[in-house]
């Protein structure tokens, strides 16, 4: 299946001096496919001479007049910058002429403007970022991280098939383990809308774990984690700084002395290999679950191969049909919920 990913080329940190290499880098991996490259075009261009990339017809230039700041509020940018490129990259999608749309911009005004253009998949209320962390036993996927503070059982519920369903179309699980994030495993543990979630869930026809704990997260216990976005988003920061905490110390401790040096060059294949396994950049790329699109979120601060992965992980959800399965599986749910209420009535 042939992909057509469109490319925020001027978001993230960054801009085109990460996001143009990228594109090139996975053409060159994926002969069959497209990129469309959004943004100033002058800009786009100079990055690709300096590249000596000359095939425009796998990497089309689409111009784009605005560009959306890191800082910028999303009401701002939603109402006064319609020619943005991030805009512009996600109204391809709509139109058909894109599979996907990946960006490294501002989150807030990318979310903002995915859902005002994209609108959300019948019986969704709202979309969730979800991602994939690396655990003990190979990936985990969790969500929501970081798109709804505030949620009810319902939209937990929600998260959960979604993420039920990325998970079988990227990872090819048929019935993936939920995980409902909590503060003990136990079911009398935690607020009433994660007891309400878990109730939900248990009478849903998804394959609920139950009750998870932080620890259990990088144990791998389930295949996805539910929760919300306040408590998603502080554990991944927290994952992350423990993560950047390890190697300096790692680092510091090897380049102490003479001896250390020496036992850091003996111990190199194990450390490249640790260094492999936990690398963020290898993980980059968060979906924007729930949209009639498929859009995906790359790290701000992404280097080339990291917003490579994000530009994979795109195309990985658009040949899994994945837009199409969440909504089949959401369709579905509501008609059982249906009849199960009928009955009860």
């Amino acid at each position: 299946m042939d992909i057509t990913i469109a490319i925020d080329a001027m978001g993230g940190d960054h801009g085109t001096r990460v996001t143009v290499p990228a594109a090139v880098a996975y053409l060159k991996k994926h002969p069959d496919d497209t990129v469309v490259m959004v943004g100033l075009a002058d800009a786009i261009g100079a990055e690709l001479n300096k590249l000596g990339f000359a095939d425009r017809t796998r990497l089309r230039i689409h111009a784009a007049s605005e560009v959306v700041g890191m800082d910028e509020s999303p009401q701002v940018v939603l109402r006064g910058k319609k020619d943005s490129s991030m805009r512009v990259a996600i109204n391809l999608v709509k139109a058909g002429e894109a599979s996907a749309c990946v960006s490294a911009g501002n989150t807030g005004a990318l979310m903002a403007t995915a859902r005002y253009v994209l609108k959300t998949l019948p019986g969704i209320d709202r979309p969730a970022i979800a991602s994939f962390l690396p655990t003990v036993k190979g990936q985990i996927c969790m969500l929501d991280l970081g798109a709804n503070v505030d949620c009810s059982a319902e939209h937990l519920l929600q998260f959960a098939l979604m993420g039920s369903t990325l998970v079988s179309a990227l990872e090819h699980i048929e019935r993936p383990t939920i995980g409902l994030l909590n503060i003990g495993s136990e079911d009398i543990k935690g607020n009433e809308v994660v007891k309400q979630a878990a109730e939900l869930l248990q009478a849903s026809d998804l394959n609920f774990y139950g009750n998870v704990e932080g620890d259990d997260i990088f144990k791998g216990v389930t295949d996805v984690v539910v929760c919300d976005g306040f408590v998603g988003n502080v554990a991944l920061k927290t994952a992350e700084g423990v993560a950047k905490m390890m190697g300096g110390f790692l680092k510091e401790g090897f380049s102490r002395n003479v001896l250390t040096k020496l036992a850091a060059l003996v111990s190199m294949p194990v450390l490249n290999a640790f260094k492999h396994r936990l690398d963020h950049r290898r993980y980059n790329g968060a979906s924007f679950l729930g949209l009639k699109g498929i859009v995906v979120k790359s790290h701000g601060s992404a280097d080339a191969f990291a917003f490579l992965c994000a530009i994979e992980r795109a195309a990985e959800e658009a040949r899994g049909g994945m837009l199409q399965h969440i909504s089949e599986h959401v369709d579905k749910w509501h008609q059982a919920r249906q009849q199960t209420t009928g009955e009860a009535l």
